[in-house]
Protein backbone atom coordinates (compact mmCIF):
# COMPACT_ATOMS: atom_id res chain seq x y z
CA UNK A 1 0.00 0.00 0.00
CA UNK A 2 1.25 3.65 -0.78
CA UNK A 3 0.19 6.43 1.03
CA UNK A 4 -2.04 8.66 -0.86
CA UNK A 5 -0.21 12.09 -0.30
CA UNK A 6 2.94 10.37 -2.03
CA UNK A 7 0.21 10.61 -4.99
CA UNK A 8 -0.22 14.63 -4.83
CA UNK A 9 2.08 15.41 -8.33
CA UNK A 10 -0.07 12.38 -10.12
CA UNK A 11 -3.22 13.99 -8.70
CA UNK A 12 -2.30 17.71 -10.10
CA UNK A 13 -0.99 17.09 -13.19
CA UNK A 14 -3.81 14.15 -14.06
CA UNK A 15 -6.08 17.38 -13.58
CA UNK A 16 -4.10 19.61 -15.74
CA UNK A 17 -3.81 17.25 -18.12
CA UNK A 18 -7.11 16.47 -18.56
CA UNK A 19 -8.32 20.08 -18.42
CA UNK A 20 -6.10 21.17 -21.33
CA UNK A 21 -6.86 18.16 -23.77
CA UNK A 22 -10.44 18.82 -22.91
CA UNK A 23 -10.18 22.16 -24.14
CA UNK A 24 -8.48 21.21 -27.66
CA UNK A 25 -11.06 18.37 -28.14
CA UNK A 26 -13.90 20.93 -27.33
CA UNK A 27 -12.49 23.98 -28.95
CA UNK A 28 -9.77 22.88 -31.69
CA UNK A 29 -12.01 19.66 -33.19
CA UNK A 30 -15.55 19.04 -33.96
CA UNK A 31 -15.36 16.03 -32.65
CA UNK A 32 -18.74 17.40 -30.19
CA UNK A 33 -20.12 19.94 -32.66
CA UNK A 34 -23.31 17.54 -33.28
CA UNK A 35 -23.82 16.88 -29.53
CA UNK A 36 -26.77 19.17 -29.83
CA UNK A 37 -29.83 19.73 -32.71
CA UNK A 38 -30.99 23.37 -33.23
CA UNK A 39 -34.63 22.61 -33.29
CA UNK A 40 -37.17 23.48 -36.08
CA UNK A 41 -38.21 27.21 -35.88
CA UNK A 42 -35.43 27.89 -33.01
CA UNK A 43 -36.63 31.94 -32.71
CA UNK A 44 -40.35 30.94 -32.93
CA UNK A 45 -39.89 28.37 -29.95
CA UNK A 46 -37.78 30.79 -27.69
CA UNK A 47 -40.47 33.37 -28.27
CA UNK A 48 -43.06 31.28 -27.53
CA UNK A 49 -41.40 30.38 -24.32
CA UNK A 50 -39.86 33.16 -23.29
CA UNK A 51 -43.44 34.57 -21.99
CA UNK A 52 -43.50 31.65 -19.63
CA UNK A 53 -40.79 32.84 -17.97
CA UNK A 54 -39.68 29.20 -16.63
CA UNK A 55 -37.28 29.69 -13.78
CA UNK A 56 -33.63 27.91 -14.32
CA UNK A 57 -33.62 23.87 -13.94
CA UNK A 58 -34.77 20.71 -15.14
CA UNK A 59 -38.12 19.47 -16.45
CA UNK A 60 -39.90 17.10 -18.49
CA UNK A 61 -43.02 17.25 -19.87
CA UNK A 62 -45.92 15.68 -19.65
CA UNK A 63 -45.25 15.54 -15.97
CA UNK A 64 -47.86 13.38 -13.86
CA UNK A 65 -48.61 14.62 -10.48
CA UNK A 66 -48.80 11.05 -9.15
CA UNK A 67 -48.18 7.37 -9.73
CA UNK A 68 -52.01 7.21 -10.67
CA UNK A 69 -52.55 9.81 -13.20
CA UNK A 70 -49.52 8.23 -14.68
CA UNK A 71 -51.70 5.41 -15.18
CA UNK A 72 -54.86 7.57 -16.43
CA UNK A 73 -56.31 7.98 -19.77
CA UNK A 74 -56.11 11.69 -19.75
CA UNK A 75 -52.17 11.27 -19.50
CA UNK A 76 -51.95 8.80 -21.87
CA UNK A 77 -53.24 11.44 -24.30
CA UNK A 78 -51.08 14.26 -23.78
CA UNK A 79 -48.15 11.57 -24.13
CA UNK A 80 -50.04 10.59 -27.71
CA UNK A 81 -50.63 14.29 -28.09
CA UNK A 82 -46.81 15.22 -27.66
CA UNK A 83 -44.70 16.59 -27.64
CA UNK A 84 -43.00 14.80 -24.97
CA UNK A 85 -39.83 17.01 -23.79
CA UNK A 86 -37.12 16.74 -21.37
CA UNK A 87 -35.34 20.22 -20.87
CA UNK A 88 -32.88 21.87 -18.59
CA UNK A 89 -33.61 25.73 -19.14
CA UNK A 90 -30.59 27.92 -18.57
CA UNK A 91 -30.33 30.76 -16.39
CA UNK A 92 -30.70 34.05 -18.62
CA UNK A 93 -27.09 35.26 -20.22
CA UNK A 94 -24.18 34.57 -22.09
CA UNK A 95 -22.93 30.99 -20.23
CA UNK A 96 -20.33 32.21 -17.50
CA UNK A 97 -17.44 30.44 -18.86
CA UNK A 98 -14.71 31.06 -16.38
CA UNK A 99 -16.94 29.74 -13.20
CA UNK A 100 -17.99 26.15 -15.15
CA UNK A 101 -14.14 25.87 -16.56
CA UNK A 102 -13.18 25.91 -12.77
CA UNK A 103 -16.10 23.84 -12.06
CA UNK A 104 -14.74 21.10 -14.65
CA UNK A 105 -11.12 21.45 -13.34
CA UNK A 106 -12.11 20.93 -9.81
CA UNK A 107 -14.32 17.42 -10.94
CA UNK A 108 -11.58 16.24 -12.41
CA UNK A 109 -9.06 17.21 -9.91
CA UNK A 110 -11.96 14.91 -7.44
CA UNK A 111 -11.40 12.13 -10.30
CA UNK A 112 -7.82 12.12 -9.72
CA UNK A 113 -7.87 11.94 -6.31
CA UNK A 114 -9.98 9.00 -6.45
CA UNK A 115 -7.74 7.45 -8.77
CA UNK A 116 -5.14 8.19 -6.39
CA UNK A 117 -6.49 6.96 -3.45
CA UNK A 118 -7.96 3.25 -5.12
CA UNK A 119 -4.42 3.06 -7.01
CA UNK A 120 -2.81 3.68 -3.31
CA UNK A 121 -4.72 1.07 -1.93
CA UNK A 122 -4.04 -1.74 -4.50
CA UNK A 123 -0.82 -0.98 -5.88
CA UNK A 124 2.73 -0.78 -3.53
CA UNK A 125 5.43 1.86 -4.29
CA UNK A 126 8.13 0.98 -6.80
CA UNK A 127 5.16 -0.77 -8.89
CA UNK A 128 5.66 -1.23 -12.41
CA UNK A 129 3.86 1.13 -14.56
CA UNK A 130 1.11 -1.05 -16.46
CA UNK A 131 -0.16 -2.09 -12.97
CA UNK A 132 -0.38 1.51 -11.61
CA UNK A 133 -1.72 2.53 -15.66
CA UNK A 134 -4.76 -0.22 -14.87
CA UNK A 135 -5.61 1.02 -11.55
CA UNK A 136 -5.29 4.40 -11.79
CA UNK A 137 -7.07 4.18 -15.60
CA UNK A 138 -10.22 2.25 -14.64
CA UNK A 139 -10.54 4.55 -11.72
CA UNK A 140 -10.84 7.77 -13.82
CA UNK A 141 -12.88 5.55 -16.87
CA UNK A 142 -15.43 5.59 -14.21
CA UNK A 143 -15.53 8.49 -13.01
CA UNK A 144 -15.62 10.58 -15.79
CA UNK A 145 -17.60 7.71 -18.27
CA UNK A 146 -19.18 5.17 -15.85
CA UNK A 147 -22.38 6.95 -15.53
CA UNK A 148 -23.10 8.86 -19.07
CA UNK A 149 -25.30 5.63 -20.31
CA UNK A 150 -27.87 6.54 -18.01
CA UNK A 151 -29.47 9.98 -20.09
CA UNK A 152 -29.32 7.71 -22.94
CA UNK A 153 -31.44 4.88 -21.46
CA UNK A 154 -33.81 6.91 -19.14
CA UNK A 155 -34.06 10.12 -21.31
CA UNK A 156 -33.31 9.19 -24.88
CA UNK A 157 -30.35 11.02 -24.86
CA UNK A 158 -28.47 9.99 -28.50
CA UNK A 159 -26.57 7.06 -28.25
CA UNK A 160 -23.83 8.83 -30.58
CA UNK A 161 -23.64 11.59 -28.49
CA UNK A 162 -22.92 9.41 -25.34
CA UNK A 163 -20.45 7.33 -27.26
CA UNK A 164 -18.24 10.51 -27.88
CA UNK A 165 -18.72 11.15 -24.19
CA UNK A 166 -17.73 7.72 -23.56
CA UNK A 167 -14.34 8.15 -26.18
CA UNK A 168 -13.65 11.60 -23.79
CA UNK A 169 -13.61 9.42 -20.75
CA UNK A 170 -11.47 7.04 -22.27
CA UNK A 171 -8.61 9.80 -23.38
CA UNK A 172 -9.26 11.18 -20.00
CA UNK A 173 -8.62 7.95 -18.21
CA UNK A 174 -5.36 7.40 -20.00
CA UNK A 175 -3.88 10.75 -18.99
CA UNK A 176 -4.93 9.97 -15.61
CA UNK A 177 -3.78 6.67 -15.92
CA UNK A 178 -0.46 7.89 -17.34
CA UNK A 179 0.51 10.54 -15.57
CA UNK A 180 0.09 8.11 -12.60
CA UNK A 181 2.26 5.01 -14.40
CA UNK A 182 4.87 8.09 -15.34
CA UNK A 183 4.98 9.38 -11.59
CA UNK A 184 4.74 6.86 -9.27
CA UNK A 185 6.37 6.65 -6.45
CA UNK A 186 9.17 4.32 -6.57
Amino acid sequence: MTGVQSCALPILLSAVAVFFASAILHMLTSFHANDYRTPPHQDAIGDALRGFNIPPGDYVMPRPESVKELGSAEFKAKCERGPRLVFTVLPKGVTPMGALLAQWFAYAFVISLFAGYVTSRAVPTGADYLRVFRFAGVTAFLGYAGALAQASIWYNKSWATTLRGVIDGLLYAGLTAGMYGWLWPR
